[in-house]
């Protein structure tokens, strides 16, 4: 029996599927890091001595929720992108695809944005609100 030798369209429609996988387990990532984030912004583990604190922690709350709605939106496209991906799979349509190739570039240039400025949020995030955690103060 003779090994099937895939194709250069093939390999191309496999790195488009498994592009979207990634997308999608990096947004659902993202949505878990947001729902851990939006509990800490709203929590009372800070010191209430801090000046503008109540105003900061608001504000990266408005940043958290506005990448959450961006990220909504993206992954809207994803899945948008994903069933023509098994559309054309379904009905053997697999021929290159100027369109649908420069929509999959678009959408990978959008996930890497989306990714960078919430790993760039995180970051300030996680370095105010460890300034500014209460003090364990064991009693001796």
């Amino acid at each position: 029996m003779a090994a099937k030798i895939e194709t250069t369209a093939e390999k191309k429609w496999k790195e488009v599927h498994f592009n979207i996988f990634t997308w999608k387990s990096g947004v659902s990532l993202i949505k878990e890091d947001i729902d851990f984030i939006k509990l800490l912004l709203k929590s009372s583990a800070f010191e209430s001595s801090t000046p503008n604190l109540f105003e900061r922690l608001q504000e990266y709350l408005r940043q958290v929720i506005k990448v959450e709605e961006s990220l909504q939106q993206l992954l809207q496209g994803i899945n948008k992108h994903e069933n023509e991906l098994g559309n054309r799979l379904a009905y053997d349509t697999i021929a290159y695809d100027d369109a649908y190739f420069n929509t999959h570039e678009l959408l990978g240039d959008r996930y890497s944005k989306c990714n960078q400025d919430f790993r760039e949020l995180k970051s300030k995030i996680f370095k105010y609100t460890g300034s500014v955690l209460k003090k364990n103060q064991e009693k001796e």
